[in-house]
């Protein structure tokens, strides 16, 4: 297993910008720092995750246009080199991340790579059941619907029941209930 350091998260509330949803509840979590990389970080980051009931679905990049997905929570381990990414959809929040970080996306958040390293190379996972669509334009009724009751993780896919995503996701869902929402 890659040596799991407690993380530097940094948390953003996205709200809707453009044509792009976000989540109006869920931050991103920015994990920093959290592992060492290393020849054996693809293969241990996917045991991380199964571990964590996140299986990891796909090793490559992150698209080079503005996408978010309407179905699916999805974590983002980079593991390999560098790259500045747009979070929220055009004109969003532009964040650098490095090997060793993850991101973890609640549904609806706009992501889009706009320039990495040769070797840039993450893992991507979702919760069980979850599928990532891929939506380029403004969301329906219905999946701003499905974007608003995806199902909560059982976990966190880093630090399984006692993880920062319990902590920040379902106080965000308690300080909604108490608003009424």
């Amino acid at each position: 297993m890659p040596e799991i350091s407690h993380p530097n998260v940094e948390v953003l509330l996205l709200k809707a910008h453009d044509w792009v949803p976000n989540n109006p509840r869920l931050p991103v979590l920015l994990y920093r720092g959290v592992f060492t990389p290393g020849a054996q970080a693809i293969a241990e980051v996917e045991r991380l995750f199964a571990d964590n009931g996140w299986p990891a679905q796909w090793v490559d990049g992150i698209f080079n246009y503005h996408h978010y997905h309407s179905e699916a929570h999805e974590v983002l381990a980079f593991t390999q080199g560098e790259a500045q990414v747009m979070l929220g959809g055009p004109g969003g929040t532009l964040v650098t991340v490095h090997a060793g970080d993850i991101a973890l996306l609640p549904a609806g958040t706009g992501h889009c790579n706009k320039g990495s390293s040769d070797d840039f190379t993450v893992v991507g996972a979702y919760p069980p059941g979850q599928s990532a669509d891929i939506c380029r334009a403004a969301p329906s009724p219905e999946m701003l619907k499905s974007i608003a009751t995806t199902p909560f993780p059982a976990c966190d896919p880093v630090y399984g029941a006692k993880g920062p995503l319990l902590s920040h996701w379902l106080g965000s869902e308690k300080a909604g209930a108490k608003q009424g929402r």
